[in-house]
């Protein structure tokens, strides 16, 4: 068994700031980093202090940028996002601030393309089973359920 690295206050905060700068992170993440890192709690708060002050902890800009990564490259919808940021502690208004980041325009023409091109590839025969299949897939990615049965109603007749 390997003995457990311990880190000073300096060494841990440069690592810290390191670890947010590679990319946007959100309070939970770097205080289960600390933990991980074995720190005291006067520690941990001293170091989040300071990454707050020097702009390298911001939950405003990791909700923005969470929202963007998640819609633009796994085709998410508001529902999933929303679930998976508040599994990270992001408050409520945070959200609905970084929800606005999805123009409606692209938000639409996304899911359409998505349901469109998920339709077109689907091997199932049977109607039934296959609108349940498109469902469950849509649901998945969290789009709300007035969309999907829309679509699913225009692209399985």
């Amino acid at each position: 068994m390997h003995p457990q690295k311990t880190y000073t206050v300096d060494e841990a905060q440069k690592r810290l700031e390191h670890y947010c700068a590679y990319q946007e992170r959100c309070h939970k993440e770097v205080t289960q980093k600390l933990y991980d890192m074995k720190m005291i709690p006067e520690a941990r708060d001293q170091i989040i202090v300071h990454l707050l002050q020097h702009n390298f902890l911001n939950e405003e800009r990791f909700a923005q940028a969470f929202v963007r990564g998640k819609f633009r490259i796994k085709k998410w919808g508001k529902q999933r996002i929303q679930l998976e940021l508040r599994r990270k502690d992001i408050n409520k208004t945070l959200i609905s601030i970084a929800l606005k980041e999805i123009s409606d325009v692209d938000y639409y023409s996304t899911f359409h393309a998505l349901a469109e091109k998920k339709a077109e590839t689907m091997r199932e025969t049977n109607k039934q089973k296959k609108r349940k299949k498109l469902a469950d897939y849509l649901f998945y990615r969290g789009w709300e359920s007035h969309l999907v049965y829309d679509k699913i109603r225009e692209l399985i007749p």
